[in-house]
């Protein structure tokens, strides 16, 4: 998972964790924010629809699913393509084609879906063995700590299904509305 970071300071951890259907926020402190990428985004939005169809005869195809979520067709067909090749979908070409799911959305989770298009969730550079150019690399007493992180980032991510990601949101009133 790449992700676009404001500056701020990583060494503070995760304060607060932020999930919506559009975007995945990590909180760091009051000027910090991570945030998926847009593809990882639009991924999440395409398969969350493709799972509110799951149990249909028919297949989807890359046309329906950009006029059902706004997400353009070329980039539609590009994720078509990343999700497919890490068999999250399976797509058909040809009259009568198209994708669908492979397997229940209860059984595809968030992380999934975010590792197909980003691959591995990695929050800094030096562990995901990536070229690497950090000039504190030797020195640094954070970085045996950074799988870690990494793992507890992707467990937060696995334990959201793509099933819970389809529902229709019940919206719950204000507690400071709520009667005793």
């Amino acid at each position: 998972m790449r992700v676009v970071s404001t500056p701020g300071r990583v060494d503070d951890a995760l304060h607060k964790a932020h999930l919506t259907n559009r975007i995945i926020s990590v909180r760091l402190d009051s000027e910090a924010t991570m945030r998926l990428s847009s593809l990882a985004d639009y991924a999440v939005v395409m398969m969350s629809a493709a799972a509110r169809h799951c149990g249909g005869i028919a297949r989807l195809n890359a046309t329906l699913l950009a006029e059902e979520t706004g997400v353009p067709l070329p980039t539609v067909q590009k994720l078509v393509s990343r999700l497919s090749a890490a068999g999250l979908i399976e797509s058909t070409r040809g009259t009568g084609g198209g994708f669908r799911l492979s397997r229940p959305p209860a059984m595809i989770s968030l992380a999934d879906i975010i590792e197909a298009v980003e691959g591995p969730i990695a929050l800094t550079s030096c562990v995901d063995g990536a070229s690497q150019d950090c000039c504190v690399e030797q020195t640094c007493k954070v970085k045996p700590h950074w799988n870690a992180v990494n793992g507890a980032v992707r467990g937060a991510l696995a334990g959201v299904s793509l099933a819970s990601l389809s529902q229709t949101p019940v919206l719950h009133p204000p507690l400071s509305q709520v009667p005793a």
